[in-house]
């Protein structure tokens, strides 16, 4: 069965966003294979749209969520040691590393799987350009057997040398991760299910976590017992260390350290976690040591205006609205908070953080782009509260659904009642 006669077998059009419940959907192989059926789908229409013949995917994620096939994240994320080639219209290859074809067996999105070629100066040293050479005939090899047997293609993460080689050999380059990220941002149904078991045990995986909060204990400690109780449910890494405390805390992007707690401070964390069937679960929560002291009045605002920030963005979303507007109309930061304010007001969520990024309304002219939110897209809507001269910072985020009526939120942590009280 060639890539063109496969069936799509996924449910996104049959149930609508609202109303479905997917903690009750039974997860098995035939439910993991319509979700991959279903990604590959939407990254072909993709193709089509941009007017793509091929793209040629490095991206150990990228590669995942076009084939459905695991191998080495984090080491692939750095090394081009396996990739795929998607046509628009032609046979799906996985070019998997060395002795890793098993891997892929059964999966019902590839047509072929090949060892790759060591393209990579590190596995090959200076045999690297005939490497090249033999990647150049796999790919031509697999566009001939396409029905358009074009030379547009969308190529990311390839080692310098391929890219080289590709113009030099008449091939019409593009970054594949403009159709790519567009084609991520629209869920299934199905995959929706997988996305609510990962962000449910990324909750269990803070909860125990909360519950070691004790002065005393390092933050590095405490970090790793949520990384401990993420990858014991079945989750796979964590892209952050984004767990800071007291000072620490403010402002914002402060790595995890060897820092002990102290009582009455503070502790903000982001799960920035690759939970369960590889699906991202990204919320924030800030909690406080405790130690026999009560939360300051100022502890109290910081917390009470991140929240604020928090609940009008999600109140305000709407399907159908456009990033421009949506960014025109957000929480508007007080003066001396804008120096410290978070990077975006939202960001696309799915196999990691991803597009769209709907900038701060300040932002706009520097890094601003518009779009519309649509059902189906999985946001997360974020704060960062920390004023340009004070000690502490409080880091909020929820991680939530557009439906076809509205917003469904798919963290539901509660917030922290004594920083509330």
């Amino acid at each position: 069965m060639t890539s063109v006669d496969k069936k799509v077998a996924h449910r996104s059009d049959e149930f609508r966003y609202g109303t479905y419940d997917f903690k009750k959907n039974v997860i098995n192989k035939e439910l993991e294979n319509r979700v991959a059926l279903y990604r590959l789908h939407r990254l072909r229409e993709q193709l089509h749209l941009h007017e793509l013949n091929a793209v040629v995917l490095f991206d150990p994620i990228n590669i995942r969520y076009a084939c459905g096939v695991r191998n080495m994240q984090v080491y692939s994320q750095r090394n081009p040691a396996r990739y795929l080639i998607v046509p628009a219209d032609g046979p799906v290859a996985l070019f998997e590393y060395r002795s890793c074809r098993h891997l892929a067996e059964g999966m019902p999105t590839l047509d072929e799987i090949y060892g790759a070629s060591p393209i990579m100066p590190l596995h090959s040293g200076h045999h690297s350009g005939r490497h090249v050479e033999s990647f150049l005939g796999e790919l031509s090899d697999i566009l001939e057997r396409s029905a358009s047997k074009g030379k547009r293609i969308g190529i990311e993460g390839a080692p310098t040398e391929v890219i080289s080689a590709l113009i030099e050999q008449g091939y019409e380059l593009s970054d594949a991760s403009r159709p790519i990220e567009i084609a991520k941002s629209i869920k299934s149904i199905d995959e929706l299910t997988l996305i609510a078991k990962s962000v449910e045990l990324t909750e269990q995986a803070m909860a125990t976590m909360e519950e070691a909060i004790v002065p005393g204990i390092t933050e590095n400690a405490l970090w790793s017992i949520f990384q401990q109780k993420v990858i014991e449910t079945g989750g796979e890494y964590l892209e952050t260390r984004l767990l800071s405390s007291g000072d620490r805390t403010n402002p914002w992007f402060q790595e995890t350290s060897s820092k002990k707690l102290a009582p009455g401070e503070l502790i903000a964390f982001d799960t920035d976690a690759v939970g369960v069937y590889g699906y991202y679960t990204d919320f924030s929560r800030t909690f406080f040591s405790g130690g026999g002291l009560e939360p300051t009045d100022k502890q109290k605002e910081l917390y009470k205006l991140s929240q604020d920030e928090i609940e009008t963005n999600i109140e305000l979303m709407k399907p159908g609205m456009s990033f421009r507007e949506y960014s025109e109309n957000a929480w508007k930061i007080p003066d001396g908070y804008q120096e410290n304010r978070y990077l975006a007001v939202v960001h696309g969520c799915g196999m990691t953080g991803e597009w769209p990024i709907i900038s701060h309304n300040m932002d706009w002219e520097a890094v601003g782009y518009d779009g519309v939110i649509q059902p189906g897209m999985t946001l997360c809507v974020e704060s960062y509260v920390g004023h340009r001269d004070g000690k502490e910072g409080v880091k909020l985020e929820e991680q939530v659904l557009v439906t076809e009526t509205g917003i469904r939120r798919l963290s539901t942590y509660g917030y922290s009642n004594v920083l509330l009280a």
